[in-house]
């Protein structure tokens, strides 16, 4: 008997100029002119920017995939594969990097290489040279768009977001300290494909100007990056916050804005933010003349009271005067240390305890209840408290999210106290730390938050495209 051998494929059609897609880049439709003169093939791309490490570097560009529609960005990243001299047809040559993808035309699709170049002023915003053409590809030279046709439109609905794959990025996190939070953000990121840089946020500086402003950091302009992730330590509040407006000036999605990192540290602000919100709180007075002490002292209500530096953190310098005397005592003191200071209601029925929500893009993803160590009122992990993960009700739920919200914060830690008329928010941290809830939740938190970046720094849709499909 005869060996049996495969059958020949069929046949495809190709004409000199054909619609392809490529899924990997996140590219639903691109014109390709069809060159069997040329070996390599090319896509048009702009802003060709390397990142990475130099054992497996990787290249972020973006294209134009529409002719003539500047305003239509779409951001892509790959693994470099190569990088090669490339001459074209007027003698010029120029070197370029290489990377691979795959391509669909029609049913068929298969993996080519192809260089990156500026095609700007082409018509077709791809070239197909005779590398990525299939043994079984026919060309009619003389005809085009043999393959079932595209259109641009895909470009202004929400499915070029889905089709757009979490292509790898480049993350700076803002951070002075080498802890655990830091830590899962390098590692969480890395472990997705993405490259994430720690930057000392003191030693960043800045070009201030209309045209071209830029972030310095270490005597050299940092690099575009997809994303920043703000950890701002309240001693650099200020100038941390000035940053974080430099990246936003120059177009860098924060994952919290400096707005929001501003309101959230200046405590007499946030809880006149809470209150034009309507988030429940407890009670709160602040006053700057000693001659105020006892009106101060009437509205919250009787002692015990919490008397709170505007600058405390972690649970520092944050007093409980059983007795109006030592409530007295305690404003005094401060007032000759010439600090700003609430006083506040104390809630007796939470007895010691309180619950971070950690929410993230509008949703809160764990929830964990804090208990302060013995003999202490405050809760905070850093004073030697514990934490173990809680059931939260929709009233708790809600109030959190409100509360991220009013900030207008994409991440943060709101710290809740059930009260007998309800859930009170005590504070909304811009810089929640990962280790307890990670740890009490056993959820991977890292991963959420970039799952929310990634879906952040895709493509938004843009308006109508009107029909530019040549025939």
């Amino acid at each position: 008997m005869d060996d049996q051998q495969d059958p020949l494929p069929d046949m495809i059609r190709f004409g000199w100029e054909e619609w392809v897609s490529l899924p990997d880049l996140g590219l639903p439709a691109l014109r390709a002119k069809v060159d069997t003169g040329a070996r390599t093939s090319a896509l048009h791309a702009f802003d060709i920017e390397t990142f990475g490490p130099a054992t497996s570097p990787k290249v972020r560009f973006t294209v134009h995939p529409v002719p003539g529609r500047e305003d239509l960005v779409i951001p892509c990243s790959a693994r470099i594969v190569d990088r090669r001299n490339v001459t074209s047809s007027n003698g010029e040559t120029e070197s370029r990097y290489v990377i691979a993808s795959t391509i669909r035309v029609g049913e068929e699709s298969w993996r080519i290489e192809m260089t990156l170049t500026d095609r700007s002023t082409m018509a077709s915003r791809m070239l197909l040279g005779r590398e990525a053409l299939k043994d079984h590809i026919t060309i009619v030279a003389t005809d085009r768009f043999q393959q079932p046709k595209l259109s641009y439109d895909v470009y202004s609905t929400a499915r070029v977001r889905q089709a757009a794959p979490n292509r790898s990025l480049r993350v700076a996190v803002l951070s002075r300290e080498d802890n655990y939070s830091t830590r899962r953000m390098v590692e969480e990121g890395e472990a997705r494909g993405h490259t994430v840089e720690v930057i000392d946020t003191t030693r960043c500086y800045m070009a201030i100007n209309a045209l071209s402003p830029e972030v310095h950091y270490d005597g050299k302009r940092l690099p575009r990056y997809d994303a920043v992730i703000p950890r701002i330590g309240a001693t650099v509040t200020a100038y941390g916050t000035a940053v974080i407006r430099q990246f936003e000036t120059i177009g860098t999605f924060c994952v919290n804005g400096s707005e929001g990192i501003s309101a959230s540290r200046d405590k007499l602000y946030a809880h006149q933010l809470m209150a034009r919100h309507k988030i429940g709180m407890p009670n709160t007075a602040f006053a700057a003349s000693p001659k105020d002490t006892q009106s101060l002292m009437r509205l919250v209500g009787t002692a015990p009271m919490i008397v709170k530096l505007l600058e405390s953190t972690q649970g520092k310098g944050v007093v409980l005067a059983e007795t109006k005397k030592a409530a007295e005592s305690v404003i005094d003191a401060f007032r000759g240390l010439k600090a700003n200071f609430l006083v506040q209601d104390f809630v007796k029925e939470a007895a010691g305890e309180d619950i971070r929500c950690l929410v993230i893009g509008g949703k809160v993803i764990a929830a964990m209840k804090r208990t302060g160590a013995d003999g202490d009122f405050r809760s905070n992990l850093h004073r030697g408290g514990s934490a173990k993960v809680v059931r939260i009700t929709k009233e708790e739920r809600d109030a959190a999210v409100r509360a991220a919200r009013a900030f207008k914060l994409n991440l943060a830690g709101v710290d809740l106290l059930r009260s007998d008329t309800g859930a009170k928010v005590l504070e909304v941290n811009s810089s929640p730390g990962l280790e307890g809830i990670e740890t009490a939740t056993k959820k991977n938190i890292a991963e959420m938050l970039y799952e929310h970046i990634e879906a952040k720094v895709r493509p938004a849709p843009v308006r109508s495209i009107k029909s530019m499909n040549e025939e």
